[in-house]
């Protein structure tokens, strides 16, 4: 769900190929300079630093070609569900989320990822964080291997708090955060008080949006598949949201996603924001001009403990790939210890893609250029808990998004409609009428 770098990840808009010196069709091995596997990816700047580095450190070592194709997000599930659907074997291996994975798994798309990873002892399978491991393991098999993990959590700009005599909470609940953001709202020329998200999209708007819902007590559907959009917990966290980031959010707020709040922060355009934990990589990167100034916090609450996501970007292999043993040896080096520390010691450690090895928190280099969000990353990747996300059962897993395929189609109408209402060309309650309706028809074909 999250880029990191504005350059980087403009640069990689279009479908972007990599490839090494070597060519030719892949195999099971490398050393005849005669492998390659294709593989189909997000454009988040994570990926784009693992292009930068694969043709030298991959490559190089193992004679097998990369050719990347590098995608927005939403075209880039698109493109993965028709090639993997139909079972084509165009891509070998593509990035997909603890979201599809299930799915995946169940339509036969996938090929099982444990008996490689416990025939490869470097890999060591165990290291990876209980909670990630476990939102991608079907029926005992691993069927995904993370890139990195993310929870959620709050950022705020420490010296603008200071400046203005304020603390932060060390567990803000949403009300204080909405009146924090309400005074220091222009604190600064040009500074508004938060950023949300108001782009539409199941992995934009509506990730931080039922976040929200789920403290606030409601829920998008209750155990029996009854949709809940129009019960009053669903309103008030929806009104609640949209009028905050009406009254003291970003500039163009309707069409802002991760990658433009991140540039808000960057700019200092934005006192505060609520959103993934791999974003502070990218604001404590050298060169970030609010490096040092950041300050972390749980997600913020209502009625429960806690409320931060849980997602991974992970890597998938068709179980109709041509060049499984290939395709392995790519993935457990991009999911592997080394490529963190091939990161840390090329490009910083700060942009290692963390969140989802144990290792990676007693690291000293890595906590020494992390120290200010390490532990609240792995706090929050630690608390969260898909199966209990509110205060009232659910019949499918999920925090930040419901654990049925429907959902992406589902959740990315109803986002049109909040996002429309953010951009006030409609009321929360028509948008979540048209949202209950659409969430009924979804619900009916489960509760059968």
């Amino acid at each position: 769900m999250i880029p990191r770098r504005t350059l980087a990840v403009g640069a990689a808009l279009l479908s972007i190929t990599v490839t090494s010196a070597c060519s030719g069709a892949g195999g099971a091995g490398g050393a005849d300079g005669a492998h390659s596997i294709n593989v189909l990816m997000v454009n988040n700047p994570q990926m784009v630093d693992l292009e930068k580095l694969t043709a030298q450190y991959f490559t190089r070592s193992t004679g097998i070609k990369v050719n990347f194709t590098v995608l927005p997000e939403n075209d880039v599930r698109d493109k993965i569900t028709q090639d993997f659907s139909s079972q084509s074997g165009q891509y070998d291996v593509a990035t997909i989320s603890n979201y599809e994975t299930p799915f995946f798994t169940k339509n036969g798309w996938l090929a099982s990822l444990t008996p490689y990873a416990n025939a490869d002892s470097a890999f060591d399978q165990n290291d990876i964080l209980p909670s990630i491991r476990k939102s991608l393991t079907v029926d005992g098999q691993m069927y995904a291997e993370p890139f990195y993990g993310e929870s959620s959590f709050l950022m705020y700009r420490k010296d603008v708090f200071a400046a203005k005599q304020l603390t932060m909470p060390s567990n803000p609940t949403w009300q204080q955060v909405a009146a924090l953001a309400a005074q220091v709202d222009g604190a600064q020329p040009g500074m508004k008080g938060i950023c949300l998200r108001g782009q539409p999209g199941w992995g934009e708007l509506i990730a931080p949006l039922t976040t929200v819902v789920n403290t606030m007590g409601g829920t998008w559907f209750d155990k029996d598949w009854h949709a809940q959009l129009t019960s009053p917990a669903f309103e008030q966290a929806t009104s609640f949201y949209v009028d905050l980031v009406r009254s003291h959010g970003e500039a163009g707020a309707p069409e802002a996603g991760f990658t433009e709040c991140l540039n808000d922060v960057e700019q200092g355009k934005t006192a505060m924001w609520y959103d993934a934990t791999s974003a502070a990589g990218a604001l404590e990167a050298s060169g970030s001009p609010v490096a040092g100034k950041i300050g972390y916090v749980p997600a913020p609450v209502d009625q429960t403990a806690d409320s931060g996501w849980l997602y991974t970007w992970a890597w998938g292999l068709q179980k109709a790939s041509r060049h499984q043993d290939d395709a392995w040896k790519f993935i457990s080096w991009a999911s592997g210890k080394q490529y963190e520390q091939l990161v840390g010691t090329q490009l910083g450690w700060s942009r290692v893609p963390a969140g989802k090895r144990t290792s990676t928190y007693s690291d000293p280099q890595y906590l020494a250029s992390a120290s200010a969000f390490a532990q609240p990353t792995l706090d929050a990747l630690k608390s969260a808990d898909p199966d209990n996300p509110g205060v009232q059962p659910r019949p499918a897993p999920g925090i930040q998004f419901v654990g049925i395929p429907e959902f992406e189609d589902l959740g990315t109408q109803v986002s049109q409609q909040i996002s429309s209402a953010i951009a006030g060309r409609t009321s929360v309650d028509q948008a979540l009428t048209t949202g209950q309706s659409l969430a009924e028809k979804v619900g009916t074909t489960h509760a059968k």
